[in-house]
């Protein structure tokens, strides 16, 4: 057995170590080592309560050293999810040219915990809106910016549009020169009203006339600062839009810390089905932010660790990530685009993945994805659990 198989022995013996010591009956049945995370299968016993084993995360944590862990049912078993300490960085323009095809109007996210491209297909009926939330630090801003860069470099500025509402003035600063842009990059709160106004506009036109094309983007940062200082105009318009906007070939991505129903009103939260939940500070907060119980998303790692939440499933994924050099090699310069009164006059499943084993270890060369084959006897000893804690190189 190798120092890391034994290793990983060790953990799953601290870990039922741990339940034992608070009389929970459990055996760690398999896992998988991925560039990311380290996660394990957890079979309890007849008659455990999650809640019992969730409670005991951070007794968990500390047993491994981890920085946090989170505890998630997935069919029958309950994984147990540690952060790597040299988890490395997702690229996001290596993982791009690695996918043999991005569909239409799909951002790429990021890979998920097996090493699998995680993407997202706006023109999906099941996700046309996304809405980004998480602490600052957790990286809002740059799975946006990540996202951004996608859709630009796998869809041509005549197909589609995009339009940047950016009150802070930095986050979308790379995309000015952007040749997909519709209007400049919006800072101030009468510019991204006139930018939401012409939207609705937009909308209107289209639902009279029954077109869709091209589709249009609109990406928001900082939401809840702009529905506060925008007051009742600002979220009407984003209402009207989120309600009404896909069957025009509207779309919004925005970003917020908290996305209260208070701040940024409930009929705009409700009609975000797709959320990408980065780390938060409470599960409370969790709770909000993912639009479901039990999200786990306190227990997020920060740095670009988020979950994808999507009609009530989760996949947790680390986010691309793109530097502003990177962005003007990839993508160039095009014209600054004319200001917006001179400017402006396919269904699917909304989470793509891809499967194929070259794919499955893109954006980690310096940490290959370890498989552990799980086994599903909840009584399985110590030795036939050495057959299912194996690593493969």
């Amino acid at each position: 057995m190798s120092k890391r198989e034994s290793q990983l022995h060790f953990q799953a013996d601290q870990i039922e170590s741990v339940l034992a010591s608070h009389r929970i009956h459990g055996r760690v049945t398999g896992g998988a080592v991925t560039p990311q995370m380290v996660r394990f299968h957890l079979a309890p016993a007849m008659g455990t309560r999650v809640s019992q084993i969730a409670r005991l995360s951070e007794e968990l944590a500390l047993s491994l050293g981890a920085a946090t862990c989170r505890v998630v049912r997935r069919g029958t078993t309950i994984d147990l999810e540690f952060p790597r300490s040299d988890r490395g960085i997702v690229r996001l323009f290596d993982l791009s040219q690695r996918l043999s095809r991005v569909p239409g109007y799909t951002a790429i996210l990021g890979l998920d915990g097996e090493g699998t491209p995680i993407l997202l297909r706006l023109a999906s009926p099941e996700a046309p809106h996304a809405l980004i939330s998480g602490t600052t630090g957790s990286g809002k801003t740059a799975l946006a910016r990540g996202m951004i860069a996608s859709l630009a470099a796998h869809n041509s500025p005549a197909d589609l549009g995009l339009l940047l509402i950016d009150p802070k003035g930095r986050g979308y600063a790379p995309f000015a020169s952007l040749p997909h842009l519709l209007a400049p990059v919006a800072q101030s709160p009468q510019e991204a009203l006139a930018l939401l106004d012409w939207l609705v506009g937009e909308m209107e036109r289209r639902d009279h006339e029954g077109t869709t094309l091209p589709r249009i983007i609109t990406f928001i940062d900082e939401l809840a600062d702009l529905a506060l200082v925008g007051g009742a105009t600002v979220t009407a318009a984003l209402t009207r839009l989120s309600q009404r906007g896909r069957e025009a070939g509207l779309h919004l991505v925005c970003c917020t810390q908290k996305p209260s129903a208070a701040i940024i009103g409930s009929l705009v939260k409700a009609n975000f089905p797709a959320r990408l939940v980065g780390s938060v500070a409470s599960a409370e907060d969790a709770r909000v932010a993912a639009g479901i119980a039990r999200s786990g998303a306190e227990r997020l790692a920060g740095r670009g660790d988020f979950l994808l939440v999507v009609q009530g499933t989760t996949h947790r994924f680390q986010a691309a990530y793109c530097t502003e050099a990177e962005l003007a090699l990839h993508l160039g310069e095009g014209e600054t685009p004319l200001p917006l009164a001179t400017a402006l006059c396919p269904s699917g499943s909304y989470v793509t993945t891809a499967a194929s084993p070259t794919r499955r270890a893109v954006g980690a060369p310096d940490a290959p994805a370890e498989g552990l084959s799980g086994a599903s006897n909840p009584l399985a000893s110590r030795a036939t659990r050495r057959g299912a804690l194996r690593v493969v190189k």
